[in-house]
């Protein structure tokens, strides 16, 4: 058994605590950032972006602090459940390795996007000091512990499939519960 100063506290099948719940803890950091970024950002940054990118709607990417704050919230609850299924099984769990690996990519993603547009992104800062240093490092952790990732990329194109279904889910349910109701005076 692996001295425990050397490998952190362990779970499931010997996989360190830090490898599961540490997704959770990686994306609070990554999405502590897309928290204090995301409102208002479109709209700060869309002269830049329609110069860059012309004819996309920039006005429908920008959200209240209520929209991005509910979003953030639901999207926890679901990264949560992951790492604790994760936790639950070593690691081994199909949805807690599609989460992971789809945190990874998303990070790709926000590194991507900051190319495309020409400048900052919500989220760009920690994809490269959290998001990718944390999926890589946690593949390497799962590894050693006997853990191999699914082979074929079936596991990664179901993250890659998934990450928006859930994305537009987050988005439309923290769109209906901060929209303003008919005779209310509740603003952006």
């Amino acid at each position: 058994m692996e001295d425990s100063t050397k490998a952190g506290r362990t779970g499931a099948g010997g996989v360190p605590a830090a490898v599961t719940w540490g997704l959770l803890a990686a994306w609070a950091l990554h999405d502590a950032e897309e928290l204090a970024t995301m409102p208002g950002w479109a709209r700060r940054a869309r002269p830049r972006l329609e110069r860059r990118l012309p004819g996309v709607p920039w006005e429908r990417l920008d959200v209240s602090r209520a929209h991005a704050t509910v979003a953030i919230g639901l999207m926890g609850g679901a990264v949560a459940a992951l790492a604790a299924a994760g936790a639950r099984t070593g690691g081994r769990s199909p949805a807690f390795q599609a989460a992971l690996a789809a945190f990874g990519l998303h990070g790709v993603a926000h590194l991507a996007q900051a190319a495309v547009t020409g400048g900052y992104t919500p989220g760009a800062v920690t994809s490269p000091l959290v998001v990718i240093p944390f999926t890589v490092w946690a593949r390497r952790r799962l590894r050693a512990a006997g853990v191999e990732a699914p082979r074929g990329g079936a596991l990664t194109a179901g993250a890659v499939a998934a990450v928006p279904l859930l994305l537009a889910g987050v988005h439309a349910a923290a769109h209906a519960l901060t929209r303003p109701r008919p005779g209310s005076s509740r603003r952006r």
